[in-house]
């Protein structure tokens, strides 16, 4: 009967899990894609660099349920902003890029933070994904970005470099390298530090409740499982 029971508990367990972590899913899909689409310009960028907040969704995600759970917040924000902005926008360039940098980050942060589920570890998550995701977004925009933009919206390199040398009085900027280094890194610094305080900030006094509530499920699973048992051994 022990065997019977675990089995049941173990099994239980699982649905409830599942079910858990689609919710959350679910829920932090919502919110990043409103994130996503309440985008802003920042100062010494050029108009075509817009700055949100919808990683922060993905992360927490992430966080709770592990780094898959995390990409695939990534994945259906992108999918779901494609069509209402980004279509229009960029044709799904920016939108591509957006869910390669950002799934970098949500999946450096994230496996620093499964193995220390501490202040410490989510301050070390957040160091790795920022840095994750200057590196990730500079290679993304060398090598994907900037000559899609040229072949699918004829959107030539020296615009391009025009704009960012427009928009940034404090350097000069004459070349696609230089359009890396001086506009996209800056920018994926910034994205990833303030996105890094906002999280820390944010998860901290919310651990306890994606943590809790986790619990609390397997804990109800648990109890109704036993009982169970219990009854049918009494009526055997």
């Amino acid at each position: 009967m022990s065997e019977v029971t675990t089995n049941l508990k173990t099994r239980n367990q699982s649905r409830k899990d599942m079910t858990y972590r689609i919710a959350l899913t679910g829920i932090m899909t919502a919110l990043a894609v409103v994130l996503m689409l309440l985008e802003i310009a920042l100062p010494l960028m050029p108009v075509f660099l817009k700055y949100d907040f919808s990683d922060i969704p993905a992360l927490f995600t992430g966080f709770a349920c592990g780094p898959i759970a995390g990409i695939l917040v990534e994945f259906f924000k992108n999918l779901i902003h494609m069509p209402l902005k980004g279509w229009a926008s960029t044709h799904g360039i920016g939108n591509v890029a957006n869910f390669i940098s950002g799934s970098f980050f949500v999946l450096a942060a994230t496996i620093v933070y499964r193995r220390m589920k501490n202040k410490k570890g989510v301050v070390l998550s957040l160091v790795f994904g920022t840095i994750a995701l200057t590196i990730a977004t500079s290679f993304v925009n060398y090598f994907f970005c900037l000559p899609m933009y040229e072949k699918v919206m004829n959107f030539k390199l020296a615009d391009i470099i025009f704009l960012c040398d427009k928009a940034n009085t404090l350097v000069t900027i004459d070349s696609k390298l230089d359009v890396i280094l001086m506009t996209f890194v800056p920018f994926n610094i910034f994205k990833g530090i303030t996105i890094s305080i906002v999280s820390f900030l944010c998860y901290i006094p919310l651990r306890r409740f994606f943590e809790t509530g986790k619990k609390e499920d397997v804990d109800v699973v648990e109890d109704s499982v036993i009982e169970t048992a219990e009854t049918a051994a009494e009526n055997a």
